[in-house]
């Protein structure tokens, strides 16, 4: 099956939380895996995970700060100390009330590959997120997501001879020459799957290694590794 489903989508703003920061709610610049994975199970009313190999490349207009009201618990309520409580059993935990600042990409345009390992998802995947059972986002819960394109689409080997599209992309690891690797884009490590513990805790045991960078034919992406793939409008798959 060389076909994709392939999403056009936007949003005003959206936070795509970094997992290490904490002082200040940094985000990734494009969604992750996981995040794109999850939106796509919700869409689909799925309970269970359905493999699939997802493709991300987009861009925004601008990085803002914002601020927000950032409540911690955990401990016993003490009437001096905390400003409101919640009931933990037979007991009160305390919640401190503060502010907290975020960062926000401003204007995102969004174009994502979704190949699922079994061709019978291929079309509920589609009529998911045409029809989501619920409203649609990326990041926190209310950064909204606006589908502008769902479509299923034929995917064929790039050819060095074809422009690619000017965004940017996760470029998995796998795709790139040594080189390339080290003195090209940002590197990160992207969650993509997990599973839960005998402690009911998520715990994640698949990440990605990309490089997250602009789209061109600079790029030397390594013949004896991974092949390039672009749907029929031209537009790079980096299936990972």
């Amino acid at each position: 099956m060389n076909k994709a489903i392939r999403i056009k989508c936007s949003q005003q703003l959206a936070n795509y939380r970094k997992p290490t920061s904490f002082l200040i709610k940094e985000s990734y610049p494009l969604p992750p895996y996981s995040t794109v994975i999850g939106m796509i199970h919700v869409a689909c009313g799925f309970t269970e995970y359905h493999p699939m190999d997802i493709s991300i490349q987009g861009k925004y207009h601008s990085a803002v700060s914002d601020m927000y009201t950032k409540y911690a618990f955990g401990i016993p309520y003490e009437e001096a100390r905390h400003q409101d409580w919640v009931k933990n059993n037979d007991k009160k935990d305390g919640i401190n009330i503060g502010i907290g600042y975020i960062e926000l990409l401003s204007d995102i345009e969004l174009v994502i590959h979704i190949k699922p390992e079994n061709e019978a998802d291929m079309e509920m995947i589609r009529q998911g997120v045409l029809f989501p059972q619920n409203y649609l986002s990326l990041g926190r819960h209310e950064d909204l997501l606006r589908i502008d394109e769902v479509k299923i689409v034929d995917l064929k080997q790039w050819d060095d001879d074809l422009p690619l599209e000017k965004y940017e992309a996760y470029i998995p690891r796998q795709y790139l020459n040594e080189f390339d690797l080290e003195d090209i884009g940002t590197m990160y490590k992207l969650n993509k799957t997990f599973y839960i513990d005998g402690q009911g805790l998520r715990r994640w045991d698949r990440k990605i290694q990309v490089s997250y960078t602009a789209v061109s034919k600079e790029l030397e992406f390594d013949a004896a590794k991974e092949i390039v793939y672009i749907d029929e409008d031209n537009l790079p798959v980096f299936l990972a």
